[in-house]
């Protein structure tokens, strides 16, 4: 096994290349784009969250402004009313954001979602942003989930 092979096969195992990226609608991501959104672990669509678990979220995007801050802000959006939903670590410097955000390089927001056992079983569409100084989205993403026990 050459070694080119051999670092595909780590790095699938690591759950990093072969995971299929989650599906999303950017919803108003005005000072950056995203490029890719993982979920780990994620094996189907809608991404089932099991009560009592975490979940990494790694969602790599490039900037268009420069920030010295990033705030993320989660919400769960059920039958079209937007419940906040508390992440453990709001301030995206440090989940994986190297601050201050330059402008046109890329970077991977890393965070832990974790669903707790008192939130009920039910789908929804979980709303995402991370904001930059002027409070403008660098990102914003929804995408579908279903909580189960």
């Amino acid at each position: 096994m050459d070694v080119r092979t051999g670092l595909i096969a780590l790095f699938c195992l690591m759950g990093f290349s072969c995971a299929d990226p989650v599906k999303y609608i950017d919803c108003g991501s005005s000072s950056g784009k995203v490029t890719i959104v993982d979920i780990n672990p994620c094996s189907s669509q809608p991404c089932q969250l099991h009560k009592g678990q975490a979940y990494s979220v790694n969602v790599t995007f490039s900037s268009a402004v420069e920030s010295q801050t990033s705030k993320a802000v989660v919400h769960g959006i059920i039958a079209g009313v937007p419940v906040p939903f508390p992440i453990p670590i709001e301030d995206g410097c440090k989940s994986g954001i190297q601050c201050p955000i330059q402008k046109q390089l890329n970077y991977h927001y890393l965070t832990s979602l974790p669903v707790k056992s008192e939130y009920p079983a039910i789908k929804l569409v979980v709303e995402w942003e991370l904001r930059d100084d002027n409070n403008k989205d660098l990102f914003c993403i929804k995408f579908p989930v279903q909580i189960v026990n």
